[in-house]
């Protein structure tokens, strides 16, 4: 079934998450309109500013992590979901 591009399946649930992320940030904006907050960047953000921040960084923290250790890349995972929390809460 995933053959056809050569992707696997941790590849292919990495792109289901993205995708979920995206539709569950549609229905919350959708149900729970916001206004933009002013966080600690100083520059007004929403829930998909964000959102959007949070997997850019994680993606250097993840290439970072990479490059400079050894260590399992569940690590890094656990170190881009604290990121992810502290981008929601002060950002």
């Amino acid at each position: 079934m995933l053959d056809w591009m050569a992707w696997t399946w941790p590849t292919a649930a990495f792109f289901l998450v993205i995708a979920s992320l995206l539709v569950t940030m549609t229905v919350l904006a959708i149900r729970f309109p916001e206004t933009p907050r002013q966080g600690v960047l100083g520059i007004e953000t929403t829930r998909g500013d964000r959102l959007f921040i949070t997997l850019l960084g994680s993606a250097f923290i993840n290439l970072a992590w990479l490059g400079l250790t050894d260590l399992p890349q569940w690590w890094a995972l656990g170190l881009c979901a604290i990121y992810a929390a502290a981008v929601f809460r002060w950002v």
